[in-house]
């Protein structure tokens, strides 16, 4: 076996999403993984804390690419606006091409309660990112924190329909409606 590979991170993600996925996320352990890479048990931890930490692999980027995504927005656009823009940039920028993959940790992720609470308090730190850089942007707290909010919210639903889509449709698509679906509901009188 080499002692280094360029590609070590990639395969044991993908190792460990094929082990998750045949046989549970309980089930499976490191050495499993890293002999479905073909890599060893030290080179797993150089590059993992635990065996939940290869899910969320990235991910713990996704709130400082939000906030420097609403900080670099032009400054002239409504909440509303932000909100689309934002929301648009993550579907092309982060989510195009992965369909598979993210239906696939979809699918593990609901499988074990301690990966949907790491996976709840991955989208906490999405609303604070983007609450702080509404805030930033001049807007009050209340307004950024609401703001921050539905744009999560927002996202999660347009995942979550396109995921479960029987085809493979760009996000973009399933971002378009589901802010159309908000904007009417927010047009309502109160």
């Amino acid at each position: 076996m080499a002692r280094w590979q360029p590609d070590a991170r990639e395969r044991l993600e993908k190792a460990a999403l094929e082990l998750f996925t045949e046989q549970g996320f309980a089930e499976t352990t490191v050495p499993q993984i890293t002999a479905r890479a073909g890599l060893t048990t030290r080179t797993y931890f150089r590059h993992f804390a635990d065996k939940r930490e290869v899910l969320f692999a990235g991910e713990d980027e996704y709130p400082a690419k939000v906030a420097r995504m609403v900080a670099e927005a032009p400054p002239d656009l409504t909440p509303m606006a932000l909100i689309a823009h934002g929301l648009h940039t993550m579907a092309t920028t982060a989510f195009e091409g992965q369909r598979a993959r993210l239906k696939a940790r979809q699918a593990v992720v609901q499988s074990d309660e301690g990966l949907r609470e790491r996976e709840l308090r991955k989208l906490s730190a999405m609303w604070e990112a983007i609450a702080e850089g509404f805030q930033t942007r001049g807007f009050d707290n209340l307004t950024a924190t609401v703001a921050a909010r539905i744009a999560v919210t927002a996202f999660n639903v347009a995942i979550e329909r396109w995921l479960a889509a029987p085809d493979d449709q760009p996000l973009t698509g399933f971002v378009d409606e589901t802010l159309k679906s908000l904007r009417a509901i927010t047009a309502e009188p109160l």
